[in-house]
């Protein structure tokens, strides 16, 4: 839990008797009062720093996109063979590598050629605008087509906060299980693309419906590209590719 997104705020809990079910409970009135505007002036702080990041990467004519999903879900796996796609078609590929500690993703992604960006957060859950901004000067004297940011492994906060991203790509990994659009609606809602990540392994869980995860992702974003990638299979990731290129 992290000092700068609201969710180390605490909150009563009650447990109902014979259930053992803990229901978090709202603050008192004060407390209320007093987090909402705590809340409401960091989000405005934010989304008007994301705003300024918006208008660099124009500047620089950067098309960036917003990797969210839980840990183990596959994102760096996947940058490392979507750089490697995109590099063969002559695209110029940055990336912001967010996680609580190390830079063991970020030292994966700069062996494929492309200068990468840690940022260590320490306790914070998420990444936010002004990260953003400080890891984007270190990348933006160099030209770049795509930034990929990857955020921290979290299907919680990172969807409250804009980075000044274009797109927002959600990804849900079969070992997961089918049910997380359901159980973490606003992530989900927020994806222009969702990808089904790691489904060469849908033999080895058979409970996993991938038209469970189409029905939940027609019903909380309509819109949104939903794809069935494996970065051991080539061919699937052609979509995913195109997807992309496609917004450049």
């Amino acid at each position: 839990m992290c000092d700068n997104c609201g969710c180390n705020i605490p909150h009563r809990s009650q447990i109902r008797p014979g259930n053992g079910v803990i229901h978090a409970l709202s603050p008192l009135k004060d407390e209320a009062s007093h987090t909402v505007q705590v809340l409401k002036n960091l989000m405005q702080d934010n989304d008007q720093r994301a705003a300024h990041n918006r208008q660099h990467f124009a500047a620089h004519g950067t098309r960036v996109f917003n990797l969210m999903s839980s840990p183990g879900s596959g994102k760096t796996s996947l940058l490392e063979v979507t750089i490697e796609r995109l590099l063969a078609r002559g695209l110029r590929v940055a990336v912001i590598e967010g996680d609580l500690e190390t830079e063991n993703d970020a030292l994966r992604l700069r062996r494929k050629g492309v200068p990468v960006v840690q940022i260590t957060t320490g306790m914070a859950c998420h990444l936010d605008a002004q990260m953003i901004h400080h890891a984007w000067h270190q990348l933006s004297q160099q030209p770049v087509d795509i930034l990929f940011i990857e955020n921290v492994g979290n299907l919680v906060c990172p969807a409250s906060f804009d980075l000044g991203q274009h797109h927002n790509v959600v990804l849900l990994s079969v070992p997961e299980g089918d049910d997380k659009p359901e159980k973490y609606p606003v992530m989900f809602r927020l994806g222009e693309a969702v990808l089904v990540t790691k489904v060469d392994l849908l033999p080895y869980f058979p409970d996993f419906s991938p038209a469970r995860v189409g029905e939940e992702i027609d019903l909380l974003a309509p819109e949104a590209e939903l794809m069935q990638v494996s970065t051991k299979d080539g061919e699937s990731l052609t979509p995913w590719i195109e997807w992309i290129c496609a917004r450049l």
